[in-house]
């Protein structure tokens, strides 16, 4: 194929992809290439991708070859891609299989040896290449766990999900093909009309995403995550997994909220009954077939040093099917015991596979590569998610903070920013701009939100309002009796609010990307006829703030969001729809 001037990629041989926004085509372009490339830098005019090993690994776990993505390199690329560069891609992704991971049973099917009969018991990998068996065998991080026979290297059961991530830290993602445990059987269908009345079915994404994780039942599926916009129906795409593979289930997730968020929709879109259903939080501890947890609760112990007294629930009965609800968010302990259960089906549901941790290769090796993929943009074309509109305001620093700024450290820099009074007017004025929205007003420090709560008039949800008070106030919301919530970081976690069509942000965890996904899809539900949701960032100018929110930011124009900056000056928080606010509140 001959490259087009006109064209919006330029492919670089040191693997970056550069992305000429207003090239006819920077759409297309940026959805062919999200599935294989990490976004790095996204300025007005180039945003810069990078093609990784795990960004490769990745696309080869979903189905994806060395073809498919010079096919796509060829159709979008300006000039002649650098010689040399797509058989680079396609050594690194040889490596995708080149270990497996398999049972003695099947290892044995294509030997002459004799088998002992408890080898299907155990695990081996496997790997034909002597070079590459000579050097798992020198790898010394893998001693401990693996013991060299005729078949390959022998390792225990518990020991599958450690040998996968020491491996793919050597640079060797290994191709699980050992077979999982069924699980004890579940009877479970999705209903074909909803509590509600109405008749509803699967978007046809999210039956792709559940059909992408399972396969077609080959050893090497069953296992992975699904990326998808908040908003666009990940708790449908669980539902449908469990309905197809009918079998115990254990749902892990964020908070006592979404532990109840999960229940609702099993209760109203799956033939279940409250009996087959239970909750394992810190306000009850029963189980049943399928049993939803939270994060914090399993990460619980009673000494610093103790053990987790909880992670029994992962051995209370036989589960055939984990999810792993916003696997991002996925804590460390959980991590461990994770390693232990890779015979057991897994899903990871997330917006963003972003973990400002860098640990994305240990979802990639315990939970499973990423299995679909589709662009926050495509859903809001096609109205299965609202049209968001991002501004950043940007307001000067009072005079008498100034000098105490200038002075703070790195830390108190950011909290002086952060808690900038002037926030406080520039959010009322926001408010009384909206009037027909209805509106989240999100942020970090509890005293900051205390005084917005009291501006504003409005109810206000942090970690320590019990599950009771923050039940009645999303109610009072959804039933449109108030339209204004103050929220803590308690909004950075799945809270069911679908008619939420406005947020606004007044300070954060520092620069996490991962916290403004989950931020902006408190809003992103569609709103019927009116499509149009408003994600507003307050930020103190001249400060540390702009640092972070610029990496913010990094997340919205990865998923082709424009992101407006205005400068709100004195003279405009002044204006006369604020008449009798004083600035020094």
């Amino acid at each position: 194929m001959i490259p087009d001037p006109a064209n919006p990629l330029i492919v670089q041989s040191d693997k970056t992809l550069l992305l000429d926004v207003h090239a006819p085509g920077a759409e297309n372009a940026r959805a062919a290439i999200l599935p294989f490339a990490e976004l790095e830098k996204s300025p007005e005019h180039i945003h810069t991708f990078r093609i990784t090993p795990l960004s490769l690994w990745n696309a080869a776990g979903a189905g994806m070859t060395p073809p498919d993505i010079a096919a796509v390199l060829e159709t979008y690329t300006r000039y002649p891609i650098p010689p040399g560069i797509i058989e680079g891609f396609s050594d690194t992704m040889s490596r995708y299989g080149k270990i497996r991971m398999v049972s003695g049973a099947q290892l044995a099917a294509g030997k002459t040896a004799d088998v002992p009969a408890d080898l299907p018991d155990e695990l081996f990998l496997a790997a034909e290449d002597p070079a590459l068996q000579a050097e798992i065998g020198a790898a010394k991080v893998l001693d401990k766990y693996l013991e060299k026979t005729e078949l390959g290297f022998r390792l225990r059961l518990t020991d599958r999900g450690i040998v996968k991530r020491e491996l793919i830290r050597l640079g060797w993602p290994v191709q699980d093909m050992a077979p999982l445990i069924p699980g004890e059987k579940l009877e479970i269908s999705l209903r074909e009309i909803s509590g509600a009345g109405l008749p509803f079915r699967p978007r046809d994404y999210q039956l792709e995403a559940a059909r992408s994780v399972l396969g077609d039942g080959r050893p090497g599926a069953g296992y992975g995550v699904v990326t998808l916009p908040c908003g666009s129906g990940k708790t449908m795409v669980g539902m449908v997994v469990m309905s197809l593979l009918k079998t115990n289930t254990l749902v892990l997730t964020t908070n006592v909220a979404a532990v109840h968020q999960w229940i609702n929709e099993l209760l109203d879109k799956t033939d279940l009954t409250p009996d087959r259903i239970a909750e394992y939080t810190g306000d009850s501890k029963a189980v049943a077939p399928v049993t939803v947890a939270t994060y914090q609760i399993l990460t619980w112990r009673p000494l610093r040093d103790g053990d987790f007294p909880h992670f029994k629930l992962f051995r209370e009965r036989p589960w055939g099917l984990i999810i792993y609800d916003e696997v991002h968010l996925l804590p460390a302990p959980v991590f461990r015991v994770t390693a232990e259960l890779q015979a057991v089906r897994r899903l990871g549901l997330t917006a963003t596979l972003i973990r400002e941790d860098g640990a994305e290769d240990a979802v990639f090796s315990l939970v499973g590569p990423k299995r679909y993929d589709v662009p926050w943009k495509d859903l809001e074309q096609k109205g299965w998610i609202a049209c968001a509109v991002c501004t950043e305001i940007r307001l000067d620093m009072p005079e008498n903070l100034k000098i105490p700024y200038a002075v703070a450290s790195p830390r108190e820099k950011y909290r002086i920013a952060s808690e900038n009074p002037f926030k406080e007017t520039a959010v009322r004025q926001l408010v009384e701009n909206h009037p027909e929205d209805y509106i989240l007003v999100i942020g970090q420090y509890i005293g900051q939100l205390e005084s917005l709560a009291k501006a504003l008039k409005s109810p206000i949800i942090t970690g320590k309002t019990p599950n009771a008070e923050r039940e009645r106030i999303y109610g009072a919301f959804k039933r449109g009796e108030i339209r204004v919530i103050v929220v803590s970081k308690v909004a950075n976690f799945a809270i069911d609010l679908p008619d939420a069509s406005m947020a606004i942000q007044v300070s954060g965890s520092f620069g996490s990307r991962q916290e403004e996904a989950q931020r902006l899809g408190r809003i992103l539900r569609p709103k019927g006829e009116k499509r149009n949701s408003y994600f507003y960032t307050v930020v103190s100018r001249y400060t540390v703030e702009e640092d972070f929110a610029a990496n913010r930011q990094k997340f919205l124009t990865e998923q082709g969001y424009k992101y407006f900056i205005q400068h709100w000056t004195l003279e405009e928080l002044e204006t006369p729809i604020m008449t009798g606010i004083s600035l020094s509140s």
